[in-house]
C-alpha cells in the first residue's frame, strides 16, 4: 500500500495534516537525550523526513532509516542526496518487529505515524528496547485523540469524511485513507499506549500531547 502511494505521500502529509506533520517532526528535538555523538535508527522511516529532521541537530552523529516499502526508500535516498546528508545518513529494508539491527547499538530509536501500522505493537517495543544501548530512548510519534468533545467532533468528522476523500482523489488510492481514519480510531493513545511501552521495559515513560491532542510523542528509555 504504501509503495502505491509513495509518490504523493509527502505532498498528502503536508496538505491533509496543514503542515503540522512538520512541526510535530521537528518537535522531537526537543526529546533527544541531552549528549552528543548519538546514533539514530528511525524505524518505518518511509520517505525519511523524521531521520532528516532530527538529522540536523547537532546531537546526532549518524542516523539509519528502516522501512521495508522500498519505493518509500527510493524517495527517501534522493532527499538524502539532495541534502548532502549521504555521509551522515543511510536508508535500509527493515520491519521494525524483526529489526536487521545488533544489539544495544542505538543511543535513540524513532519512529513516526509508523507503530499503529506493524502487525505486533509490543514486538516492535520490545525490538526498539533490544536494539537500544542502556540509558538509550524510544521517541515515538502517533495520532491519538482529543480530550476536549467539540475538538473531538470536529477531528473525527475530518478524519472519517474529508481525509478520505482528499486523500484518495491525490493519492488515487481510495483503500490508503480509508485505512488511515480507521487505524487512528482503533489504536491505543495516551496512558494506554503508556502503559504497553512500560510493559515491554521501558521506564520514566511519558507522553506529550501535541495541537490539542490530535498527536502525541511518546518517550521511555532503556535502563
Amino acid at each position: 500500500m504504501f509503495d502505491r502511494i509513495a509518490h504523493r505521500y509527502d505532498l498528502l502529509n503536508r496538505s491533509l495534516s496543514f503542515g503540522q506533520d512538520v512541526v510535530w517532526r521537528k518537535r522531537m528535538k526537543r526529546y533527544l537525550p541531552d549528549r552528543e555523538g548519538l546514533r539514530l535508527l528511525d524505524l518505518a522511516t518511509g520517505t525519511a523526513d523524521q531521520l532528516i529532521y532530527l538529522a540536523s541537530d547537532e546531537r546526532i552523529a549518524s542516523g539509519i532509516g528502516m522501512d521495508l516499502a522500498e519505493k518509500m526508500l527510493d524517495v527517501g535516498r534522493e532527499k538524502i542526496k539532495q541534502r548532502n546528508l549521504d555521509g551522515k545518513l543511510r536508508l535500509e529494508t527493515g520491519d521494525a518487529v524483526a529489526i536487521p539491527a545488533a544489539d544495544e547499538s542505538a543511543d535513540v530509536a524513532t519512529i513516526s505515524f509508523g507503530i499503529r501500522n506493524v502487525i505486533g505493537v509490543t514486538e516492535a517495543l520490545l525490538e526498539m528496547r533490544r536494539v537500544l544501548k542502556p540509558g538509550g530512548r524510544a521517541l515515538i510519534l502517533e495520532f491519538s485523540l482529543p480530550r476536549n468533545t467539540l475538538m473531538r467532533r470536529l477531528y473525527l468528522f475530518y478524519f472519517r469524511h474529508v481525509l478520505p476523500r482528499v486523500g484518495s482523489l491525490v493519492s488515487g488510492d481510495a483503500y490508503a485513507y480509508r485505512y488511515l481514519n480507521q487505524t487512528v480510531e482503533t489504536f491505543p493513545y495516551g496512558e494506554a499506549f503508556c502503559e504497553l511501552m512500560r510493559a515491554a521495559g521501558f521506564e520514566a515513560v511519558q507522553a506529550h500531547p501535541l495541537t490539542f491532542g490530535i498527536a502525541a510523542i511518546y518517550q521511555g528509555d532503556k535502563p
